[in-house]
């Protein structure tokens, strides 16, 4: 169960992430809503994966999932530059995810 903990928390924390550039700054309300709840919403699945993940393992995959899934909305939804050697990248940060869901020894 933990591990669908941290899938959820990654995928908010794309949310919130993503959600940032709708805030103008905190200056937009709805989309500031959205993106402090996200934050919690990610923030309190996290909290529950940690209860038997290890830290360092939760915490990388956490930020790793955040990381690959705001550079690709990004370049889908902002137009930010789509090369080859991005998508490597963004294919490691994914390739480290599933090497420390392997090696945790909570599978």
């Amino acid at each position: 169960m933990a591990w669908i903990f941290l899938f959820i928390a990654g995928i908010f924390e794309v949310v919130w992430a993503i959600g940032l550039k709708y805030t103008e700054g905190f200056t937009k309300l709805y989309p500031s809503m959205i993106t402090v709840i996200g934050m919690a919403i990610s923030f309190y699945f996290l909290s529950m994966a940690v209860k038997t993940l290890p830290i360092g393992t939760a915490y990388a995959v956490w930020t790793g999932i955040g990381a690959a899934g705001a550079v690709i909305l990004g370049m889908v939804l902002f137009g930010e530059p789509r090369n080859l050697l991005r998508l490597m990248f963004v294919a490691f940060i994914l390739v480290g995810i599933m090497g420390l869901k392997a090696t945790s020894g909570n599978n």
